[in-house]
């Protein structure tokens, strides 16, 4: 293979390895970025204040262990919530309120798709 080619190659899949070496934390810091340059746009300081404490923090004492604890903890805590939200149908169903019962169903739903988000999450 010529050299220029090589070296196209080789550019080519550096993208790709970068990416994959980035850590939670790095993607973590790369969204509060984000935010921050969102909550300037729209002159809210009192946003990049607060953002701006949280990047320190995430730069200070971030690891990817805490952040996938703490995910797993919104985790469990939103299958609780779900857990609690069919308990209540079910106790709509027997009592027969139609009203209740739809609205339970709704609320239901909601947490269910709040954990789906979260479970697809990377943190």
């Amino acid at each position: 293979m010529k050299p220029r080619y090589m070296l196209c190659s080789v550019l080519l899949v550096l993208p790709g390895l970068a990416q994959a070496a980035e850590t939670l934390c790095m993607q973590k810091e790369k969204d509060i970025q984000h935010e921050i340059q969102m909550a300037q746009q729209h002159d809210n300081q009192r946003r990049v204040n607060g953002l701006e404490r949280a990047l320190t923090e995430v730069r200070a004492s971030c690891t990817d262990a805490k952040l996938k604890a703490a995910h797993q903890e919104r985790i469990e805590a939103k299958q609780k919530e779900v857990a609690e939200r069919e308990q209540d149908l079910k106790e709509a169903k027997e009592k027969g309120d139609k009203d209740k019962i739809a609205k339970r169903e709704r609320k239901l739903q909601e947490e269910r798709d709040e954990l789906k988000q979260l479970q697809a999450a990377p943190w």
